[in-house]
Order: C-alpha cells, then structure tokens, then sequence
C-alpha cells in the first residue's frame, strides 16, 4: 500500500508541475503580447489567440484575467524571445525556445544544462535549417467538414491538414501553414466562427533522427530538463 501511495503521489507531483510550467509559460506569452498589442483582446490578435490556449491548457479565468492586468502595469517584466540552437546526445539537434528578461542568465542556464547532460550549444543557423518555422491549429473535428475546410483554407495559407489525437486521447484536427501565413489562417478560422484549441508557432522537423531507446532516453533526458528551466518555453527536436 505503502509503494502504491508513492507512486500516486509522484504522478500527481508530477502532473501539478507540468500544469504550473504551463500557466507559468502562458503568462509570459500573455504579457508579451499586451506589451505588443495592448489589454483588449478584440483588437489584439495574438492576445486572443494565447488566451485560447490558455483555455486549452485549463487555465481558470481568474488566472488569465490577472496575467492580463499585471501585464498592463508599468512594472511587468519585458520579455523577449531568444531562440537556442543545440545538439543532444548522438546528433539529436534541438531548438530552444525562450522568453527572457536576462539573456545573460538565460543562456548560462542553457549551456549548463545541455553541457552537463552529453549535449552542446551549436552555433546560429547550423540548426535552425532542418525545422520549418510553422503556424498550427488545433480543432475540435466534430461536425466540420473537413473537405469543404480544406478547399476555404487553402486560400489562406493551408500547407498541411490532418487529424491526430491530443494528450488525453481526444481527436484533433490539425492545420498547419508557413509562419507567415499565420495571421490569414487565424482570422480565415474567425470568419467562419471557428475557435481552435490551440493556436501556436511550431518549429517542424523535415528529418527526424531515428535512435535505439537506450540513446533516445538519454536525449529525451537532456530535453526534459530544458523544459523545467524558467526561462525555456519549448523544447523542438529532431527525435523520431
């Protein structure tokens, strides 16, 4: 009983640290976004599209209404986002999305980790040119028509549409275009009164890495201790 009341309570730990790592991540886009755009989400695009996701990720309203109010202050932090370009062990390359108000700190605590954990910081471009710099969407399936949606989008800047399965196992329907495009996908999907699930840049790999599962655990190691540093947002990979 002892041994069942242990690993419960890691896998709760566990799931109220990666909740916390996502408002935590969500906030910082929150203010970056009204620095950017102002407090109104009816006039600021990437506002509602990052209290979409906020919602996605089960962040209570109060939460999001208060990101927004300290965001507004003279006080809030400015960030910035700074993009790390790294390898893991055996070749695995990685993108290291960060949102900070000190790089200085911020890539200290990069290079340490991926140092200490078998990997190495890589030099501007020699990464970045094996990920396409995406737009996705995530949609709820039910009850659109998928043929007629994709025929609307394409217009739009539509590149890729699939469906795929969310965290829990839930149907998604996934839309993809160039990072430019962006903007005409998300107010194309605002016209037709459409809210996604999620709405996020991604980095897309063209090539991934196919690795034995004794040297994907050890990339995946490196990975996941980037993604409890402060300042990391994302981790992208190569990794099959």
């Amino acid at each position: 009983m002892g041994r069942i009341f242990e690993v419960r309570k890691h896998t709760m730990f566990a799931r109220w640290n990666r909740m916390a790592k996502q408002f935590a991540r969500i906030a910082k886009d929150i203010t970056m976004a009204v620095k950017s755009g102002g407090a109104d989400p009816a006039g600021n695009p990437a506002l509602r599209r990052v209290i979409q996701n906020a919602r996605a990720v089960n962040m209570p309203k109060d939460k999001i209404e208060a990101a927004i109010k300290r965001a507004s202050g003279r006080d809030a932090a400015l960030y910035q986002q700074v993009l790390y370009e790294a390898y893991a062990p055996h070749g695995v390359a990685l993108l290291v999305e960060t949102a900070t108000d000190n790089p200085t700190r911020t890539v200290a605590a990069v290079r340490n980790i991926v140092t200490k954990n078998g990997g190495n910081l890589a030099t501007s471009g020699s990464v970045a040119f094996l990920f396409k710099h995406m737009g996705v969407f995530r949609l709820d399936p039910a009850g659109i028509d998928q043929d007629d949606l994709e025929l609307y989008l394409i217009d739009h800047g539509l590149e890729e549409m699939g469906e795929s399965t969310g965290e829990k196992g839930e149907p998604q329907l996934v839309i993809r275009g160039a990072f430019a495009d962006f903007g005409k996908l998300q107010e194309a999907l605002e016209a037709r009164g459409m809210t996604p699930l999620s709405a996020e840049h991604e980095y897309i790999c063209a090539a991934p890495t196919e690795l034995p599962e004794e040297q994907a655990q050890e990339a995946l190691a490196l990975i996941d201790k980037l993604e409890q540093d402060d300042d990391v947002q994302r981790v992208f990979h190569t990794l099959a």
